[in-house]
């Protein structure tokens, strides 16, 4: 059972000691859902393992409050432990505090300025196909319809704006097969991988503004695979490259790039999720990055689901607590501080205080 009445870092607590690896959400998704629904201001949906809980007073515009309740597998690092202001254990940081400032908010603010929508989804930490936000757009978009959304990941408490795609791709070099004892009748595919991985080390990633944000962007081996047998020289070796680009850049102008930089070998992109432009030149995002981020935002340095919410119109921003390096680490931690603060920031602006 979880109490919404009691203070949201032992709600934070309780949370995490509630183990939701991946596909393992259930118990926690019930909990959930036993809490909301008898809070007579919300209405509350449920598909598999995500909860959606909204207000319906009519009210000019609707916001979209989301977190993900799944983590990484456990390390030892649950049931969850508190010392010198932090609390240690898994998804503390990604993000069950988030969760948790997202529950305090459904149950407390029974009268927000603006309509809400809280979304609690399954199996975000695993292949995409299985993302519960990926399901929810498919299957019950009006579900998810919004003016603007704020996806809790940990950001420090800073507002990070938008998202950064990612792509992956095999980059292959070809040789002749051919006896170890008589390499020269061959072609060596491992040596003939080397001019990749030369461009790899020569790469200078763009540094690009994007509506006032500055993204970062990388190129890197990620893999390396090749190899027939101990006496055999291999007529294959293949590198698989992960590209994080700018939202300036569509997948389809990623893909062509990436093409440019390794002409000459032929490259097979595997997997690619779109970027999401910052949108903080949206109204509402306007008023958000004034109330709760005292008028700053930075860049996300990564791929999140803003990019699923950009794809079906809705600007959003990446906010909450914990530290996002910490993250899927075995001594993840979050100051429990911070989520006392979004809590109160989060708050302020939903009530127009």
């Amino acid at each position: 059972m979880l109490d919404l009445a009691t203070d949201v870092r032992a709600l934070t607590a309780r949370i995490v000691d509630m183990e939701s690896v991946s596909g393992g959400e259930r118990a926690l998704a019930d909990a959930i859902e036993q809490a909301l629904r008898p809070l007579p201001h919300l209405v509350v949906e449920r598909d598999g393992d995500a909860v959606v809980a909204r207000t319906n007073l009519g009210r000019a515009q609707r916001v979209v409050v989301a977190g993900h309740i799944d983590t990484v597998p456990i390390v030892g690092n649950v049931p969850s432990h508190e010392s010198e202001g932090r609390l240690y254990g898994c998804g503390t940081t990604d993000m069950k505090s988030g969760v948790a400032v997202q529950l305090k908010l459904a149950a407390a603010i029974a009268e927000p300025v603006h309509d809400v929508t809280y979304v609690f989804y399954d199996c975000e930490e695993i292949d995409a196909e299985r993302n519960g936000l990926r399901r929810l757009a498919r299957d019950h978009p009006e579900w998810l319809a919004g003016d603007f959304a704020i996806l809790m990941e940990p950001t420090g408490g800073m507002i990070e704006g938008g998202c950064q795609g990612t792509l992956r791709a095999e980059v292959t070099a070809y040789g002749e097969r051919a006896h170890s004892a008589r390499s020269w009748m061959g072609r060596n595919a491992i040596h003939g991988a080397a001019p990749i991985l030369d461009v790899l080390r020569g790469y200078r990633p763009r540094r690009p503004e994007v509506e006032g944000l500055t993204f970062h962007e990388g190129l890197n081996a990620v893999f390396v695979s090749g190899g027939v047998a101990g006496n055999v020289i291999p007529d294959v070796c293949t590198v698989t490259v992960n590209y994080r680009f700018a939202p300036d850049r569509t997948v389809a102008e990623a893909e062509e790039h990436l093409k440019e930089v390794f002409a000459g070998f032929p490259v097979a992109v595997t997997d690619a999720a779109a970027p999401a432009r910052p949108g903080l030149d949206h109204p509402a995002a306007e008023v958000f990055v004034r109330a709760v981020g005292s008028g700053q935002a930075r860049a996300k340095l990564g791929w999140t689901d803003v990019s699923r919410f950009s794809e079906l119109g809705v600007p959003a921003v990446n906010y909450g607590p914990g530290d996002p390096t910490l993250a899927h680490t075995k001594d993840e931690y979050v100051v429990l501080d911070e989520i006392s603060e979004a809590e109160r920031r989060m708050a302020a602006w939903l009530t127009g205080a």
